[in-house]
């Protein structure tokens, strides 16, 4: 959330009470890098820098954080497009993949590098399994403004990947203590209608 709202300093404290927490470099630089796709190359960049800074502090005070796991590319030949789309449909909750629409059919450019690199490429990586990618893309879509669509979507899909309903409502106990009332309430709302949903195509 820190990193989707260029808040650094805060975000220091974050990554801080991350390692301590037993997190891994490789896992949050992860999250960080996930992040460009949904917060832009700015902000992830400015994460990125802000989490170098915090590691090499550490290392001058005599703490050495685990590496953790590396990312690994998907294997030379896989088909990107029909991966990412796997991918999304799992996100999405569905195992039938629909008539294209919207934006799909207006810019199938965009549609292509949804698939290709950000559910191929990106959720490929490994290091984070889908439900934490979700966590973290909930989290900083909460943060902004104007990205209720978006957030409603991963939201919706962070349950399907397996995020509880208690896991998700304290979620928005974090965002309320840490960001404010305003980006909380919002994502209340936008939550409430998630399960209104779900509760329907149950």
């Amino acid at each position: 959330a820190f990193t989707a709202n260029g808040d650094l300093p805060r975000l220091k404290t974050a990554l801080q009470e991350g390692l301590d927490s037993g997190l891994t470099i490789s896992e949050i630089r992860e999250i960080l890098i996930q992040l460009y796709a949904y917060t832009g190359f700015p902000r992830s960049l400015n994460g990125i820098q802000t989490f170098m800074d915090v590691v090499a502090e550490r290392k001058s005070r005599g703490i050495h954080d685990p590496e953790g796991e590396m990312p690994a590319a998907l294997p030379p030949g896989t088909d990107r497009d029909a991966y990412g789309e796997q991918v999304r449909m799992k996100l999405a909750g569905i195992t039938t993949l629909p008539p294209k629409a919207g934006y799909q059919l207006f810019a199938p450019g965009i549609d292509t590098f949804l698939k290709e690199h950000l559910f191929a490429d990106i959720f490929g990586r490994g290091v984070l399994d889908y439900t934490s990618r979700e966590i973290a893309t909930v989290s900083a879509l909460a943060a902004m403004h104007g990205t209720g669509a978006q957030l409603q979507f991963h939201m919706q899909a962070a349950m399907n990947v397996g995020v509880t309903p208690e896991q998700m409502e304290n979620i928005l106990v974090v965002l309320k203590e840490r960001m404010g009332d305003k980006e909380a309430e919002n994502a209340a709302d936008i939550y409430r209608k998630v399960l209104e949903k779900r509760a329907v195509t149950k």
